[in-house]
């Protein structure tokens, strides 16, 4: 039987995908946008939507400006 390229992917599988804990992802989730969608009470994820998020930096941790540290 042939796999569906474009299926949804569970948590567990986006983890093992990107290689992080249940934590993080749910961390980008909120914090970050990282794109998901709620079915449920279970996140569901797109590959693609996922690896172009990563390769645009969304999952890079936000620079404090010096705007925010003025004294």
């Amino acid at each position: 039987m042939v796999e569906i390229e474009d299926r949804w992917l569970s948590m567990t599988e986006i983890c093992q995908h990107l290689g992080v804990s249940n934590d993080t992802v749910y961390k980008w989730i909120d914090k970050h946008g990282m794109p998901a969608h709620r079915m449920g009470r279970l996140w569901k994820f797109k590959k693609d939507e996922v690896d172009g998020w990563v390769k645009a930096g969304g999952a890079a941790e936000p620079v404090e400006s010096d705007n925010k540290r003025k004294e």
